[in-house]
């Protein structure tokens, strides 16, 4: 398993999907190689797991495509020395570039392509036409390619006349709020409305301040999250809360005790992630029964379905959804006991790292190949 900051999952959604179909793999009793980057788990081992930690280049357009490199040399080495994998899982279609090496070690590749990330504002020009090519890239050179939502398989359908691999992801399911973290954090159940999102101008966290603002909310608005690259948009978003004394911002919380108290505590969560597949912390959200406003795009609708969320637009429906909730909380309620319901139905990752078996052993025995990718040679 390649192309991610590894595990522990400290980090994000590729990193818990690692750690969570991994640890299953292993139970399964099949062998598990994660790459890793960053600090050095003590044991080389994981849950089971055997961890690899190689370096990066610490620039934001090298980091992830520099360690892959790394970790695709460590490979070959391996399969040279007869030691080798037998199925790569590469995660982030912007590792594509290094996936013939993968292939002259005739080692069978799906990609997890992840979202439309050159729609994400944070890449200029160059970056957006390298996410363009390594898509095209990742069609090319992967035996399969895993899309975690419906609409990304719609669109690399519809653009490269490819086939993939439904896999969603797994949430977290929490039967209730731990108070006492809340209360530890100065809040209380019901008592807040909420944004946990990467500070990126396609998270909408703009949107979440600014419609907050325009609301006659009571209860305060509390923000968590930050981003490495970020300064000028975080500028943006404190200015746009200006002296507002409604507004909070938490910066990141890596206690993950407290993140999920919050979560699920919330009178709302207010989702406005807008160019990914299915996203882990709406998933996250829903397993802890948060009240879910989110941003009006087929990902989320897909994810939340037609009676666990609300959706917007722009402030001002940001700010009709933040009042009607505060209005009628029992109804807002009402909506988490639904969305957490229908992640404990739909995601779920015993049926997870079951699909994920299934694709290893599909890929293992060659009947993925890239023909099936592009069964029309488009």
């Amino acid at each position: 398993m390649v192309g991610t900051r590894g595990v522990p999952a400290r980090y994000g959604g590729f990193e818990t999907a690692v750690e969570e179909i991994g640890k299953r793999l292993v139970a399964a009793g099949h062998e598990v190689t994660v790459y890793c980057r960053g600090d050095k788990h003590a044991d080389g081992e994981y849950l089971g797991m055997r961890l690899v930690h190689l370096p990066a280049i610490e620039k934001k357009v090298a980091e992830t495509l520099s360690h892959t490199g790394f970790s695709v040399l460590h490979a070959f080495r391996e399969k040279i020395g007869r030691d080798g994998a037998d199925v790569a899982l590469v995660f982030n279609a912007a590792n594509a570039p290094l996936l013939p090496v993968l292939r002259t070690l005739r080692i069978p590749v799906a990609t997890h392509v992840d979202g439309l990330e050159w729609k994400r504002t944070k890449w200029s020009g160059t970056g957006q036409r390298y996410y363009r090519a390594a898509e095209a890239l990742a069609v090319r050179w992967s035996d399969a390619l895993i899309a975690d939502a419906r609409g990304i398989q719609d669109y690399y359908r519809e653009r490269f006349g490819a086939e993939s691999v439904f896999i969603a992801y797994g949430a977290p399911i929490l039967a209730e709020t731990d108070t006492a973290k809340l209360a530890e954090a100065g809040y209380t159940p019901g008592g807040y409305h909420l944004v946990v999102a990467r500070f990126e101008p396609e998270n909408h966290v703009h949107l979440a301040v600014e419609g907050y603002r325009r609301s006659s909310a009571t209860k305060p608005l509390v923000v968590v999250g930050s981003a490495p690259y970020a300064d000028e948009y975080t500028a943006r978003l404190k200015a746009l809360a200006g002296d507002d004394p409604r507004i909070t911002f938490l910066g990141g919380v890596w206690d993950q005790d407290l993140l999920d108290a919050l979560y699920a505590g919330a009178l709302t969560y207010l989702h406005g992630h807008s160019v990914g597949g299915t996203n882990p912390s709406l998933l996250r959200a829903m397993g802890a029964g948060a009240s879910v406003v989110a941003y009006d795009v087929n990902f989320n609708r897909e994810v939340l379905g037609a009676e666990a969320g609300r959706f917007f637009h722009d402030a001002a429906s940001l700010a009709a959804e933040v009042e009607a909730a505060e209005a009628d909380p029992s109804a807002a309620a009402d909506r988490g006991e639904a969305a957490r319901k229908r992640a404990a139905e739909q995601y779920v990752w015993d049926d997870v790292a079951a699909a994920y078996e299934r694709l290893c052993e599909d890929l293992a025995a060659r009947r993925l190949t890239r023909r099936t990718v592009r069964p029309r040679n488009k």
